[in-house]
């Protein structure tokens, strides 16, 4: 007997790309700039050049510490409040005897006020991801004799490891429900971050 061909199962649509997937991509160009920049500078070459980096993430985190200390955030994100590295880059500048930068200007986000969630999400993105690369830059760190106890302690990995915690904020983060307005709020919200970290990047790392 012979039998009928059947037809072909019509092709299933991709899924869309996670929310953290879709940042990574729009974000691109914007973070190889700055990833060429905190390259060009030595940053690693020296302790003087790793002073002037901390300055900058210093900065970064000032303006992004109030994220941690949110309700809210903490709730969607567990763990969040332990996350904080403004205090450790300011034990890092004091264990080099260097100054901590002092900005006449607001952090962008301010403790204890109104904070608008989509955008507090693209920030976060931008700042738990560069824990990403920080495991690289803890390698170069150790070759100027810092490390996790003096001077490169913002450097240090997750407890459960770099990798591991990336994969809990990303799904934390893909699994928060925004309409359309909000999800580009999330993506001008990571654009704003990295451009802030640009120009920190720009005026201290000469």
């Amino acid at each position: 007997m012979t039998l009928a061909p059947t037809a072909a199962s019509p092709a299933q649509p991709a899924p869309p790309p996670s929310r953290a997937k879709r940042l990574k991509a729009l974000t691109h160009d914007t973070h190889e700039r700055l990833d060429t920049t905190v390259a060009g500078a030595s940053s690693f070459a020296s302790r003087d050049g790793y002073v002037r980096f901390a300055r900058m993430q210093f900065l970064f985190h000032r303006d992004i510490d109030a994220l941690y200390a949110d309700a809210d955030l903490q709730t969607l994100f567990p763990g969040l409040g332990e996350r904080r590295q403004l205090p450790l880059v300011q034990q890092d500048l004091a264990d080099l005897a260097a100054a901590v930068p002092q900005p006449d200007t607001a952090p962008a986000f301010v403790p204890d006020a109104a904070i608008d969630l989509p955008t507090a999400l693209g920030w976060l993105y931008v700042a738990e991801g560069s824990r990403m690369g920080a495991t690289l830059l803890r390698k170069d760190a150790a070759r100027l004799g810092l490390s996790d106890d003096f001077g490169a302690r913002h450097l240090a990995p997750a407890p459960e490891g770099p990798a591991a915690y990336w994969r809990i904020f990303t799904a934390a983060l893909d699994g928060i429900a925004l309409d359309a307005a909000a999800e580009d709020r999330v993506i001008a919200g990571a654009e704003a971050a990295f451009a802030r970290v640009q120009a920190y990047a720009d005026d201290t790392l000469r």
